[in-house]
């Protein structure tokens, strides 16, 4: 069976290392897992070549009976493919309904099914810190990984929010995601941070080096989910923990969202979360020692 993760750039993804440590633990020998260069233009060509296999799984090897070849399990899509390959599937979960995007396909019955494990991801991160359900949050970024932060904090039972923005115009998509969820959505610049940074949890959901920035700013929040991975830590998370609060990074919300990942196209609920973070823990390091000083 094969599957991959597809986005632009891609070459920095750590999904290969979490799904092929998983397939290894799970004594999946057949599967294989890569990275594909993907955005948007080439989505549906390429969405296209990848036939979905009619068949029953074997629900111990994942694999579809009747065929004599590895066919497709799945894609992880990252961006900027969430939104983009809606309109391409054949079903899409409720979740990735509301949310507004998948980053995840599973090919099954001759069909291909969206869904979003991002927001599972973020929960799990979040519970895994010892964060409570916060009465009070601001999210910073309004792009897909945005969208899904709100439909996590729907799901711990906040029902109004504030998105902080560089341009207001361009948050349409997600206060569009905000009204489905049923969550009261402010949308500000960033200019006024210092207003909404007396919250329980600021979730960044900017790229690396984005939110540098703001750390002197955020440094008295008491709780900081920040969805970057590497380089760990960010100025921001460092200015939060320097300050007594507590950070959630973005690798526990990448580790548990390849997780549901993996138990949805195997089919299996046996899914080694411990061993897919060490993989990820290692390869980062790996990374940060090959990272010119």
């Amino acid at each position: 069976m094969r599957a991959a993760v597809m986005g632009s750039p891609i070459g920095h993804s750590l999904s290969p290392h979490l799904h092929r440590a998983a397939y290894a633990a799970m004594g999946l020998d057949g599967w294989s897992y890569e990275a594909i260069e993907c955005d948007e233009a080439r989505l549906p060509g390429l969405l296209a070549g990848l036939t979905p296999v009619r068949g029953q799984r074997d629900g111990e090897q994942g694999a579809v009976q009747g065929a004599g070849e590895r066919v497709w399990a799945g894609l992880s899509l990252t961006m900027p493919l969430k939104r983009a390959v809606l309109p391409l599937l054949d079903t899409v979960s409720d979740l990735a309904v509301e949310v507004g995007g998948a980053n995840t396909v599973v090919f099954a019955d001759g069909l291909r099914h969206g869904h979003n494990t991002d927001v599972h991801g973020i929960e799990q991160a979040l519970a895994e810190a010892g964060v409570p359900a916060p009465r009070s949050a601001t999210v910073l970024g309004g792009g897909a990984t945005a969208a899904s932060a709100l439909a996590a904090l729907r799901n711990l039972g906040l029902f109004a929010a504030t998105l902080l923005v560089r341009d207001p115009a361009r948050a349409g998509e997600t206060a569009e995601v905000a009204e489905r969820l049923g969550v009261a959505l402010a949308v500000e610049t960033f200019d006024k941070l210092d207003a909404y940074t007396g919250v329980d949890l600021v979730v960044s959901t900017l790229p690396a080096g984005a939110a540098d920035a703001f750390a002197g700013r955020l440094a008295r929040v008491p709780a900081l989910f920040d969805v970057v991975y590497a380089p760990w830590p960010t100025r921001a998370a460092t200015a939060v923990r320097d300050a007594g609060g507590t950070v959630v990074g973005g690798f526990a919300m990448l580790l548990h969202q390849a997780a549901r990942q993996v138990e949805l196209m195997t089919g299996r609920p046996d899914v080694p979360v411990e061993a897919m973070r060490a993989a990820g823990e290692a390869e980062i390091a790996r990374r940060a020692a090959a990272r010119p000083q």
